[in-house]
């Protein structure tokens, strides 16, 4: 249902925007040409790739810390991730695009390790103070970064990394690095057996002869570079990586290698959709997705919340 859902979905982007054009006439029409492969294209592609990227990331985050109620916009990743960019920013203004992408993944890491190493602490029944240390975690990581930004007069470029998840600059040749995002989830369905078994917990992944602290660091690994390279490029998008691992989790159950392409496609359509009813709303004007996707994701995570599972 998710695969036949993407197809009208990526055509109807491919036929949405303010400039009025035939992109079916694109072989004859130069300028046709010109806004799909320039503009529509890329958009379309950055949309999907955020979408598949971000709920992969949001699946492995859950399997590592075992629990269903964080996402990488909820334990303090993103805002690492933004505050790395502010410190290069700070520091090093001239660093080349491929640097700037390495501090920003590196501090993501810390970030989301961060959090790891608090919930270790944590009492092994209170499974809702899981959620709530990712909660105060990015509160307080976003708080520095929104003093440092504000004493530095910085405030226009945070507000484009944290609060406004948006495609509408995404033009070719500014969305390319979205692709080692969608590169470094398909890594993680190479492993996915790995995290299945370290989602049983660290004893049990010992005992089976696992490195359940290198299992663990490469998944860190990749949701760090994954919200890095959406940051950087898009910005936040919340629910995302939240709500798609429990709706996928709920039908397929939680064998790891059977749900994450299906969790891939799931992200991308749904992201995809949010886009292109943000486009529509106001047409030829649009709405972030970023502010779609805090709507709709936040009806769709209350239903989760008090729908009781499929699998009992």
């Amino acid at each position: 249902m998710t695969l036949a859902a993407l197809a009208p979905l990526t055509l109807a982007s491919l036929m949405t925007g303010a400039a009025s054009v035939d992109i079916f006439a694109a072989l004859s029409d130069p300028r046709a040409m010109l806004v799909l492969m320039e503009s529509r294209l890329p958009r379309t592609l950055a949309v999907l790739l955020t979408g598949a990227a971000l709920s992969v990331a949001g699946m492995l985050l859950q399997a590592i810390v075992r629990n269903r109620f964080v996402g990488p916009d909820t334990v303090g990743t993103a805002e690492s991730a933004a505050l790395g960019l502010l410190v290069v920013t700070l520091f090093a203004p001239a660093m080349p695009i491929w640097g700037k992408i390495l501090v920003s993944s590196l501090s993501a890491m810390l970030g989301t390790a961060l959090f790891v190493a608090l919930i270790r602490r944590l009492p092994p029944r209170e499974i809702m103070l899981v959620p709530i240390t990712g909660i105060v975690l990015s509160g307080v990581i976003g708080s520095v970064v929104v003093y440092i930004a504000w004493q530095a007069d910085l405030m226009q470029y945070i507000t484009t990394w944290l609060m406004v998840g948006e495609f509408s600059g995404v033009i070719a040749g500014r969305y390319e690095m979205l692709w080692i995002a969608a590169a470094a989830a398909g890594l993680a369905w190479l492993a996915a057996d790995r995290f299945a078994i370290l989602a049983l917990g660290d004893g049990v992944a010992t005992g089976l002869g696992l490195s359940a602290t290198s299992v663990m660091r490469f998944g860190l690994a990749v949701v760090a570079l994954v919200s890095a390279m959406v940051v950087t490029t898009v910005g936040m998008i919340p629910f995302l990586g939240l709500i798609v691992p429990n709706i996928v989790s709920r039908i397929m159950g939680d064998n790891l290698r059977r749900a994450l392409p299906m969790v891939a496609a799931a992200g991308a359509a749904l992201l995809l959709g949010c886009d292109l009813l943000g486009r529509l709303m106001r047409h030829p004007f649009e709405i972030p997705v970023g502010t779609v996707m805090g709507f709709v994701g936040s009806g769709i995570f209350l239903y989760l919340l008090y729908r009781r599972p499929a699998h009992g």
